[in-house]
């Protein structure tokens, strides 16, 4: 069996500096609902998978993975699909209302999606999006780029 064979991943784990901090600003900030609380873990309620939350000390004392692998920078976006601008442009008051700090405010983008980011408190860039009218769009097509920016 290949892992093509699997073809769906059904957790994501972020590797946390604090997990209390973690654990507050996923159920107090997002809403999200805590399923599971370990030392050092815990896990929250997402629609068709499950994201969970694992201190770098934790995992490094237990699994040998290293606390600090050496390489700066984002490593990982994780984006939930809203299903308009409205809702998104929405729930970006609610998040700003609970201090959650974004990059910027919604906007629009060559890919045909409205979006905003934001970070959790261990810098992990989190995109809201939702399309626009058409959807997805070919945006690597110049062709197509040109005609809807009329460039």
């Amino acid at each position: 069996m290949s892992l093509a064979a699997v073809k769906r991943i059904t957790d994501i784990c972020l590797l946390v500096d604090n997990i209390e901090n973690t654990v507050a600003f996923y159920t107090e900030k997002l809403g999200l609902t805590l399923r599971r609380r370990a030392e050092g873990f815990a896990d929250f309620e997402m629609e068709g998978m499950t994201l969970a939350a694992w201190e770098i000390g934790h995992i490094s004392r237990h699994t040998g993975v290293p606390d600090r692998p050496g390489r700066d920078g984002h490593k990982v976006c994780i984006a939930i699909e809203l299903p308009s601008p409205a809702a998104l442009d929405q729930l970006y008051q609610d998040l700003l209302a609970k201090d959650v700090a974004f990059q910027a405010p919604p906007a629009n983008h060559v890919w045909n999606a409205r979006c905003a980011y934001f970070y959790d408190p261990d810098g992990t860039v989190w995109e809201l999006y939702a399309w626009l009218d058409g959807g997805p769009g070919d945006y690597h097509d110049p062709e197509k780029f040109n005609d809807a920016t009329g460039g």
